[in-house]
Formats: structure tokens, C-alpha cells, sequence
């Protein structure tokens, strides 16, 4: 949605009350005219903004004009433009950023969710200097709490596709022809190349085709590419791919059989790959970029 422009228009506007509080325009001159239009090009798509952005539900737009209108009426009142400021920060804390904290800790599970008081008194109280834990350490380690929380929970919730993982992974090395690099990644050699070995710090051409365990592709270079070759920087790449591009020769093809913590761990990674999900790729490693 296009920026609010507040200009002239609020102050030209006659407040007589209509049935929705909603202003009258009174269209008796130029500016009167123009501060009215002004209005009109601005509102251009703002249900769509609220329905899709702030998840309002456009039913009650009665009562988004009245705070709209005390919101843009409270000119100067600083009591006031605090306590509208307040509402605005209070949404953005109780919808996206609020839904978006509980999906980092537990992901799809809607049965639980964090404690809206004690994120607010959390909020407040370090606002206020009156934080009951140091700001700094909280900073520093929240992030690996967070991994470490959700780890634990989504632990639980996909217990039988971390095992099924493993299963395959235990079966899977006692086949003929496959190999394990040091770390668990597991690969077979389907041609062997004869050049270079990339570095962890190289850029390299790649063609791969992506799947899980029960054989179901979710990504292919072949496919996506027009069977072109994508190039990638070594390092940028999950860890069950770095381990094997720095172990294979240019010219190679490997399939490679990748557990989960090489691969997205506890993160789900589209529609197929779920959290704690063992992959398997069939890559090829076409050349290294100078």
C-alpha cells in the first residue's frame, strides 16, 4: 500500500458525525476539493493491506475509522500520540512478531504457545531499565536457547521421522559400494572424476536432483535449470554438501546420503522435507570457477 499522505486533507475536512462517526466532506472549494482527492488516492488497496498485513478483519471497519480518526485528530497531544503509538506497537507485538515467535519455538504445533503477559512484562520492564536478567547475556544466548527449546520440541513431534532417518542411514551403509566421509554423510560413487578437489572457500558448477528418503524429489537442478549447471559457493551450502564437494574430484557424480543435522536439522524446508529429515542427492560436481 501506497504511504499515507496526511498533508492538508485531515485539517479541511468538516467533522460533522454521521451514522459510521465518519467525517463529511465539504466540497466548496479548491482546496477543499483537492484535500478530498488526496484522501481518495491514498486509501488505494488499504483493505487488502489490513486484511493481508495487519490481519484485520475488514468486517469492522466501523471501529478502524474511529481509531483512525482519534489517532489522526490527536494532533499535538502528546498524551494522546503515546497512548495511539502504544496500540500501534501493542499489534505488531500481539500479531505477526507474536505468531512469529511461537512458529520459531514450536513450529507447526498450535497447541502451544508462548505466554503473551510474560513476553509484555518482559517488553515493559526492559523498556524501563528494570529488566530481571542481564540485557546482555540475554542477547548473546537467546538464539541458541531458541534452538535448543525448539530442538526439544520438535524432537518429540517427529520422533518417527528422525528414526526412520536413522534406520535407512544403518541399513543403507551396509550396501555395497557405499562409502562414510568423516561427520556420518554417506555417498556412492556413480562416476569417478579425475580433477581437483574444491576447497571449502570455492565456487563452484553443480547439477543435483534432491530427495527424501521415500524417494519423493523436491529439488533438481536438471528439472529447474533446463539441465544447466547452477554454480555455488562451497561454504554457502548445508554441511552434508560441503563435506562432499571437499572430498570429490571435478568430473565427479556421487549419490549422497545426508542425516539430518547435515542437512536442515529442526527446520522445515518446503511442502517435503520436514524437520529432522535424512536427504538423499545425486550431485555432480562439473567444474570449479577460477
Amino acid at each position: 500500500m501506497k504511504k499515507l499522505f496526511f498533508g492538508v486533507a485531515v485539517a479541511v475536512l468538516a467533522l460533522a458525525s454521521c451514522k459510521k462517526s465518519t467525517p463529511t466532506a465539504s466540497l466548496k472549494t479548491d482546496v477543499d476539493t483537492i484535500s478530498y482527492e488526496l484522501g481518495m488516492v491514498n486509501s488505494s488497496g488499504l483493505k487488502m493491506y489490513l486484511s493481508e498485513r495487519l490481519g484485520v478483519d475488514t468486517t469492522y471497519m466501523d471501529e478502524f475509522y474511529k481509531g483512525m480518526l482519534e489517532a489522526a485528530q490527536a494532533g499535538e497531544n502528546k498524551k494522546k500520540a503515546a497512548y495511539f503509538a502504544g496500540i500501534q506497537i501493542g499489534q505488531q507485538l500481539g500479531g505477526q512478531m507474536y505468531k512469529g515467535m511461537n512458529y520459531q519455538l514450536f513450529g507447526d504445533d498450535s497447541t502451544q504457545t508462548i505466554s503473551m503477559r510474560n513476553m509484555l512484562s518482559g517488553f515493559i520492564d526492559a523498556t524501563e531499565g528494570k529488566a530481571k536478567m542481564d540485557m546482555e547475556k540475554v542477547r548473546n544466548e537467546i538464539q541458541s536457547r531458541i534452538n535448543t527449546f525448539r530442538d526439544k520440541n520438535l524432537s518429540k513431534i517427529y520422533a518417527d521421522n528422525k528414526a526412520e532417518g536413522e534406520k535407512f542411514l544403518a541399513e543403507n551403509k551396509k550396501k555395497e559400494g557405499v562409502a562414510e566421509l568423516p561427520g556420518g554423510v554417506q555417498y556412492k560413487v556413480i562416476k569417478k572424476g579425475e580433477g581437483p578437489i574444491p576447497a571449502d572457500s570455492s565456487r563452484v558448477e553443480v547439477s543435483y536432483e534432491g530427495r527424501t528418503i521415500k524417494g519423493q524429489i523436491f529439488d533438481s537442478s536438471y528439472k529447474n535449470n533446463n539441465g544447466k549447471p547452477i554454480e555455488v559457493n562451497v561454504k554457502d551450502m548445508i554441511p552434508g554438501w560441503i563435506d562432499a564437494l571437499t572430498h570429490m574430484p571435478v568430473g565427479s557424480v556421487w549419490e549422497i546420503y545426508i542425516p539430518q543435522e547435515k542437512a536442515y536439522g529442526n527446520r522445515e524446508a518446503g511442502e517435503l522435507i520436514k524437520p529432522f529429515s535424512t536427504l538423499v542427492f545425486k550431485l555432480e560436481l562439473v567444474s570449479i570457477k577460477k
